[in-house]
């Protein structure tokens, strides 16, 4: 039986019928992700293995290092083929990382292989997908239909022309951006670009929150204002330490495998901001994402402080994030949830990738989800009703996201 095989992560009966009769098959909605829409509106046609599953992926780059392979053969000028035997000789290593998981999801789902890569099967692989990128269906635009995605919200500068989501507007597949701004640069024309951005189909803002001050919770508050006028959802990426390697950071730059989990106190300033526009009835839709564990609890307690009607779910904690989006971050996530919350109401995952293959990420969300669910229920924590049991699973995976965003 090979690695990836149809009951790859669904332990029990009730997960397999959940996740083979509902969760499947759905749609993926991508609303947040870093993918180039300069890619997609140019069809970009990936040159080799090493291009397409290595090109732009920080989380694989980091454990390259970890195994001791030269910069050179990671970000550097070495040799792609080189380059992509470093990377094979790094994933035997990688037992219990979600990379191991998703590397050979997708070599399965794209390429139908199930042959293990480590060194001595680099070559083979490297061989069997160069062929297949060379012939027809593996364009960007051919990898993100063959994904089954319905809509793509990619992270975009205020100041971008969108002159490539514009060049999209009769492609199949919705490839919206998101509006992100810097909020150590706010400048005083930030509401008309947002007008602009509003004009090219945006319907989310995102921030990266570092650091929690006065001067942020201020400039938060003014901009979740103007987001709500616009009748946009707004994400807050709470938690991140970036660029801790100077030298590295000055050698290649920012977005490159660097950062890490920050401690900051968060709950205080994310309930003056919420609160300040509620009071103003002036609080859009919000999504919270922590990258420290340690928020779990504390986000999943403030939703509920905020939560109005008619929206379901209208504050939502969003899924496991960058250094959680693994098994066990995942589960812990939609665990606190489900233990503080309305778990039936998430609308689920996202990519937050730079890959093109990385689609994959919400079929393992998926296994995982139904199989969490599926102990619940073999446990006899909630009752195997699967009229009642498909709903929640195809909301969390599809139908709560597309209300929600109203795509």
């Amino acid at each position: 039986m090979s690695f990836i095989n149809d009951n790859f992560l669904l332990k029990n009966e009730t997960a397999k019928a959940l996740y083979n009769n509902f969760a499947k098959d759905l749609p993926i909605i991508d609303y947040h992700c870093h993918i180039s829409p300069k890619m997609i509106a140019e069809d970009y046609r990936f040159k080799n293995a090493f291009d397409l599953f290595l090109g732009g992926d920080h989380y694989k780059w980091r454990q390259m290092r970890s195994m001791g392979i030269d910069e050179e053969y990671i970000t550097g000028n070495g040799d792609d083929f080189e380059k992509w035997c470093a990377f094979a000789k790094t994933m035997p290593n990688l037992i219990g990382n979600p990379i191991y998981h998703w590397t050979h999801l997708e070599l399965k789902r794209y390429f139908d292989i199930d042959t293990i890569l480590c060194e001595d099967t680099a070559k083979e692989i490297w061989d069997s997908i160069n062929e297949k990128l060379a012939g027809d269906g593996f364009s960007c635009r051919d990898l993100i239909k063959k994904s089954n995605v319905e809509a793509i919200c990619t992270t975009d500068n205020p100041y971008d022309t969108l002159e490539y989501h514009k060049q999209l507007a009769d492609f199949d597949v919705k490839v919206l951006p998101t509006f992100r701004p810097d909020l150590k640069d706010i400048r005083s024309d930030i509401t008309d670009r947002m007008d602009y951005f509003v004009e090219n189909g945006c319907k989310l803002a995102d921030h990266s929150i570092d650091e929690m001050n006065d001067d942020v919770i201020e400039k938060l508050i003014f901009l979740g204002e103007e987001y709500a006028k616009r009748g946009w959802v707004w994400q807050l990426h709470i938690g991140a330490l970036r660029n801790n390697n100077t030298r590295m950071f000055e050698k290649i730059g920012p977005d490159t495998g660097f950062d890490s989990i920050n401690d900051f106190q968060v709950a205080e300033g994310i309930s003056k901001i919420l609160n300040e526009l509620d009071k103003k009835d002036a609080l859009p839709k919000t999504i919270l994402y922590c990258l420290n564990p340690k928020d779990n609890y504390v986000l999943g307690t403030m939703l509920g402080n905020f939560q109005r009607g008619p929206v379901a779910g209208k504050i939502q904690f969003g899924s496991g994030w960058w250094f959680n989006d693994n098994k066990d971050g995942m589960e812990a996530q939609l665990k606190a949830l489900a233990n503080l919350g309305c778990l039936g109401t998430f609308i689920g995952m996202l990519t937050d990738s730079r890959s093109f293959v990385s689609y994959t990420r919400h079929e393992y969300f998926r296994r995982i989800l139904c199989n969490l669910i599926g102990e619940w229920v073999e446990d006899g924590e909630y009752p195997n009703d699967m009229n009642a049991l498909g709903k929640i699973v195809k909301g969390i995976c599809h139908d709560n996201a597309s209300k929600y965003f109203n795509f």
